[in-house]
């Protein structure tokens, strides 16, 4: 014998529930800005950061060059784990964009060489997972 739902109030606000979760229009976590020149994801256009946290160009990602921001948003972090990279041993965590989940780069949580202490707290994104975005004319 099949089982026949009962039409009960809880499950009518269960079934409305699910139709807005499928029909819901993706929508990110935070947006910058309006007037400020920022990053976004190139592939979801996520908001990622202002140019005004941008601290340096001079970076080496896994796939090219990146740069080093003070502050992300719209970003989920990874375990943290230990990487020898050019600039000696530091712990890192793989961050992605919480809208689309591309892995856009690391976090630094620990460095363990003195000169490399500036960087922990910060974040690598690497260009090929970002754009411009907004008042850069």
């Amino acid at each position: 014998m099949a089982e026949r739902k009962i039409d009960t109030p809880k499950n009518k606000q269960i079934q409305e529930e699910d139709m807005v979760k499928q029909t819901k229009a993706k929508t990110f976590q935070a947006y910058l800005d309006s007037c400020h020149r920022r990053y976004s994801c190139v592939h979801c256009r996520a908001h990622l950061a202002n140019h005004d946290d941008l601290i340096s160009k001079s970076f080496q990602g896994s796939q090219g060059r990146a740069y080093l921001f003070n502050s992300v948003v719209n970003v989920g972090c990874g375990p943290a784990e230990e990487r020898l990279l050019l600039t000696g041993l530091h712990a890192v965590a793989d961050i992605y964009c919480e809208n689309c989940h591309t892995t856009l780069g690391w976090k630094y949580e620990q460095a363990f060489e003195l000169s490399q202490k500036y960087k922990e707290g910060k974040f690598i994104i690497e260009l090929s997972h970002m754009i411009k975005d907004n008042g850069w004319d």
